[in-house]
């Protein structure tokens, strides 16, 4: 039995909740006593180191404007990636944004020109396609390829798309979100030398990168190429790690002066968020210098609860194929062995089963058939919601 206890259930209903409040309004088909595992959050208490953190700064009674130009707080990042991936990052590279997405709208504006194409993977994260076209640039997809359920990039494809002058971007999700895919060294060198063969920037999203499977590894790869890094972004933060989403805070990694110059005069001109809030600074200080025993137990937590998933799967639907999860808190199950289109998958989840998940098509024509589920809850809701899937396709 570890510190933590990852069994309790933490009531979020009513507490302004993306994930469990309102739904009647989000998901009107949805029944009423839906169970939402959708959105990329955790229900499980934060480790209190954080919590007494934020206590602490509400006992200062003013929450004014705030600065992390501080040394505690860049030495907590510099630390953590030091200590948990042995990347020695250089303070100054690091940038601040409300959110990886935000990061990723100013990046494309930076990096690329209207019309331009930026290449991504899918089935992947959709927020991508949504900022590429919202910036009036060309999605470009290089698709992963599907077999035997799992996941591999398609190089040659990559190497076509990156030839072509007009795409000038690629955005690369690592750990891939919604595969759960752990990306290797060779797979990572493989995209490092077609883009740069291409002079193709490259903006890795590597938000997922503490959340990794016993048995995986995940590889910065700024720290693996870093004869590139110079074409290289990294997005990180410590919101999916330790739960911290509505803190609004992430860290954008830039290695060249004139693009983070770029950046600082783009973030006040698109009206972005430019300062982060006064809990957000010591809620992240007190993650990566006082929780990472929370982040161990956790990531065991989660092997469990996805090893149920697993064997729930292999003996009540022998239909369904689990994508391997490597990284991430969020399995891909393919329930295409059904002959049911995906209109009729979501309308049996939402309508029938009472469970809200992403559904796959969210994340590109590749995901149809699959649905996304969110596994970082207590045991008790998982089971709920593996029981009500069985119950909806045990007689099909």
């Amino acid at each position: 039995m570890g510190k933590y206890n990852f069994d309790e259930y933490v009531e979020r209903r009513n507490t302004n909740c993306t994930k469990w409040d309102n739904l009647d309004k989000t998901f009107p088909r949805a029944k009423k006593d839906s169970i939402p595992m959708w959105i990329a959050d955790m229900d499980f208490a934060v480790a209190d180191p954080i919590i007494e953190s934020v206590h602490r700064v509400a006992d200062r009674k003013v929450f004014g404007y705030s600065t992390r130009e501080t040394d505690e707080f860049y030495n907590a990042v510099l630390g953590w990636y030091k200590r948990r991936f042995d990347w020695e990052l250089d303070r100054k590279s690091i940038m601040f944004c409300g959110g990886v997405v935000p990061a990723v709208a100013l990046l494309i504006r930076l990096l690329t020109e209207e019309g331009n194409g930026v290449i991504i993977q899918r089935p992947v994260y959709y927020p991508f396609t949504n900022k590429i076209k919202e910036n009036n640039r060309k999605v470009v997809n290089n698709p992963l390829i599907y077999k035997d359920g799992k996941y591999t990039m398609n190089f040659e494809d990559l190497e076509e798309k990156a030839a072509d002058p007009n795409n000038k971007l690629m955005i690369l999700c690592s750990p891939h979100n919604p595969v759960g895919k752990v990306w290797t060294e060779e797979e990572l060198k493989k995209v490092v030398e077609i883009c740069k063969k291409h002079d193709v920037f490259i903006i890795a999203d590597e938000i997922h990168n503490d959340l990794v499977r016993k048995g995986h590894k995940h590889i910065n790869l700024q720290k693996l190429c870093p004869e590139y890094k110079e074409h290289i972004v990294t997005c990180l933060a410590a919101s999916k790690t330790f739960n911290l989403a509505g803190m609004q805070m992430s860290n954008i990694i830039i290695n060249t002066t004139e693009l983070r110059e770029a950046w600082l005069k783009e973030v006040p001109k698109s009206g972005a968020q430019h300062n982060p809030n006064p809990f957000s600074i010591e809620a992240v200080i007190a993650a990566y210098n006082e929780s990472e025993d929370w982040l161990d137990e956790l990531i065991e937590y989660l092997d469990e609860n996805a090893k149920y998933v697993e064997e729930f799967v292999k003996e009540n639907l022998p239909k369904v194929k689990v994508t391997p999860l490597e990284g991430t808190y969020l399995m891909w199950l393919d329930f295409n062995e059904y002959g049911i289109s995906a209109d009729e998958l979501e309308t049996i989840m939402l309508e029938e089963a009472g469970l809200i998940f992403d559904e796959g098509t969210m994340f590109g024509e590749e995901g149809s058939g699959f649905e996304r589920i969110n596994i970082a809850c207590p045991r008790c809701i998982l089971e709920e919601c593996m029981k009500r899937i069985h119950e909806s396709f045990k007689d099909r």
